[in-house]
């Protein structure tokens, strides 16, 4: 039975009014020859009626399901928070109602929630399967529903989008109940909010993409991005159970976006001002807390260099009472002095060969892109990094400097140059402090190129080249960087160090490959840990930064180009890997084919492990206009 509270009484009292003892039943309340002023009446109280409806029903059956989808401060990500799992079997339906939250300053009208309907699978199973995704957004030439199983076109809404940045998405908040029907063999499913109503409506029977072909059971779970969900209630009891709305001790606490590097001298008020703690209550309900409602402690102390402990205490219910018992969770961090990779002491005192990088491997016809900033003691010109080409024993090749000179066997007698600099005394000048591009090639013939771009801080730009360095063995090559009186910092990095940035925020800048070369950049990937595509992105592109594909650490791309290519397939732990990927050693190879254009990516875990990702054969492209850079989503490189 629906309760229509208010709009039931004014009926009746309308019908006593104008027709006496007559019945409202027969009376020419709704005719047509009814007065206008008692038309319009009956009108607004069914108008009242239809706005109240979602709000007012008396769903049968629905249970109390109590719990939050998502950081109630709007701040979760796509993919990134999940509700409970709904079994909606053949012929039944579920109803479901929730309070949507909507961020007051949202801008995207995707900012709601999506409806994902599955096979009979979790999401990390090997079977997983999805059907396609319904957002509460209607935006017929958007991506407001997706999905190989699911039809656009059987979609309508009474609020239609024509960008994603249309405004109106505050009008899908509220109380919302949501119906999956398959009582007709069909899908039908509803979402309102008395508002904005949006339906699906599929009359042809589901492809069961279950493994047991006898169990055609499909699940269901609400995904936000920029919002956040209050869940209410429920037809059909979740995996897990249904969860009251009764206080929640709570059980443990995980800590999120702690800096792995703090400098000294910063508060704790500052280092960790952006933190949050996950907090699992009773019931398998979890929250978002902030900074302001934990108690944290460094330990040992702040004051001096060296590996942390950060400890953080919760001591509050689910609705925020004095908890019987407070939760503790710890993550470490270190307090350093500067924030990047150097070579060499930073007041240039370390003398020749007195510090060296890691060897680099650089593969035939392999070019390694390396960037870092110069600064000299200023004394000498060959005050200035140096490059050493070497084999795996470290046997050298050749040495070359910054400064148009070089030595052994593959140099002397071998090997042309740029010829230097015309004004030697200002270039020594504006080398302390120049950011400095090295290229690193391998031609695979027996051959070695070396390049340098320097941007002096005098703005100027200068070059430095050696062409024709002899390698004895292409197989066995690689280079790293000493320093004589200088010292280098490898400080090219790309987000926010506490992997705060969001998707494509921030960029590096874009690397040509000329055609029928490979260029190959190594850098440190720091993640969120939070999802699998938290780390590293390679975008290719055009030099008008128009793309041809864009591709992840996590053997996931699109774009134009890049449904011919083929994916090596990716990890087989997932878990294993994504841990592993924090402070990862990577090397992304991009090679330009002409046509066509490879990217290899090889990743040294922090638990020892060498994982590999390719796509290989992503078309078409041109040959003549090729670039990449990286982007970061929650997590940010360092590049060496």
């Amino acid at each position: 039975m629906k309760k229509i509270f208010l709009s039931a009484i004014t009926v009746i009292g309308y019908c006593l009014l104008v027709i006496g003892t007559t019945s409202c039943e027969g009376g020419d309340l709704y005719n047509v020859d009814a007065p206008d002023w008692i038309s319009a009446k009956a009108d607004s109280i069914a108008a009242e009626k239809a706005k109240n409806q979602s709000g007012n029903e008396e769903i049968e059956g629905l249970e109390e399901d109590v719990y939050t989808v998502g950081a109630t401060d709007y701040s979760t990500g796509w993919w990134a928070a999940f509700s409970k799992y709904y079994q909606i079997p053949e012929g039944q339906k579920w109803v479901a109602q929730f309070n949507m939250n909507i961020n007051p300053n949202a801008s995207n009208t995707y900012k709601n929630f999506a409806l994902i309907i599955t096979n009979d699978e979790d999401r990390g199973a090997a079977n997983y399967q999805e059907y396609g995704a319904i957002r509460y957004d209607y935006q017929p030439s958007g991506n407001s529903e997706w999905g190989t199983y699911i039809d656009r076109s059987l979609a309508t809404s009474d609020l239609e989008f024509a960008t994603d940045t249309d405004t109106g998405v505050d009008k899908l908040g509220g109380k919302v109940t949501l119906t999956i029907d398959r009582t007709e063999g069909g899908l039908i499913v509803t979402m309102t909010n008395g508002t904005v109503t949006k339906t699906y409506t599929q009359k042809s029977p589901l492809v069961n993409l279950n493994a047991d072909e006898a169990n055609t059971t499909i699940r269901a779970f609400l995904v936000p991005e920029g919002s956040y969900i209050s869940f209410l209630g429920s037809t059909i009891e979740p995996i897990g159970g249904f969860t009251s709305k009764e206080d929640k001790q709570p059980l443990s606490m995980t800590l999120n976006g702690v800096p792995k590097k703090v400098m000294l001298g910063t508060t704790m008020e500052e280092a960790f001002a952006n933190i949050t703690a996950t907090v699992q209550f009773e019931q398998e309900v979890s929250a978002t807390v902030k900074l302001e409602d934990l108690a944290i402690q460094a330990v040992p102390d702040m004051n001096s260099l060296g590996k942390k402990t950060l400890v953080a205490a919760y001591a509050k219910t689910y609705k925020g009472e004095g908890a019987n018992a407070p939760v503790i969770a710890t993550a470490e961090f270190e307090v350093v002095d500067k924030m990047f990779t150097s070579l060499g002491a930073t007041d240039n005192s370390t003398p020749w060969w007195g510090a060296h990088s890691d060897n680099i491997k650089v593969a035939p016809g392999e070019t390694f892109v390396s960037t870092f900033t110069n600064y000299t003691s200023g004394a000498n010109n060959w005050n200035n990094f140096v490059i050493v080409l070497c084999k795996a024993d470290n046997s050298e090749y050749a040495v070359v400097r910054a400064d148009n000179y070089g030595w052994g066997a593959g140099y002397e007698g071998i090997a042309t140059n740029s010829g230097g600099q015309t004004d030697w005394a200002t270039w020594l000048a504006a080398m302390d402090g120049a950011k400095v591009t090295t290229f690193v090639t391998n031609n695979g013939d027996g051959t070695a190129d070396v390049k340098a771009v320097m941007l002096g801080n005098d703005g100027e730009t200068y070059n430095q080249e050696y062409y024709g360095i002899a390698v004895s063995d292409p197989d066995d090559f690689y280079f790293r960087f000493t320093v004589d009186n200088c010292h280098l910092e490898f400080d090219t990095a790309i987000g926010a160090d506490d992997n705060s940035t969001g998707w494509w925020g921030a960029h590096s800048e874009m690397i040509n490959v000329p055609e029928g070369h490979t260029y190959s950049i190594r850098f440190k990937n720091y993640t969120s840990g939070a999802n699998n595509w938290n780390n590293f992105v390679v975008v290719l592109t055009r030099a008008d930064n128009s793309e041809y594909a864009v591709v992840r650490a996590d053997n996931y791309g699109w774009g134009d180009s890049y449904a011919t290519c083929t994916p090596s397939g990716g990890q087989l732990d997932w878990a294993a890997w994504l841990a592993a990927m924090d402070e990862a050693w990577v090397t992304v190879s991009v090679t330009n084919n002409g046509s066509s254009a490879d990217v290899k990516c090889v990743m040294e875990g922090n638990d020892g492990e060498t994982y590999y990702q390719d796509y290989i054969g992503i078309s078409p492209i041109d040959g003549s206009d090729f670039f990449f850079r990286f982007t970061v989503d929650g997590c940010h490189l360092v590049f060496e």
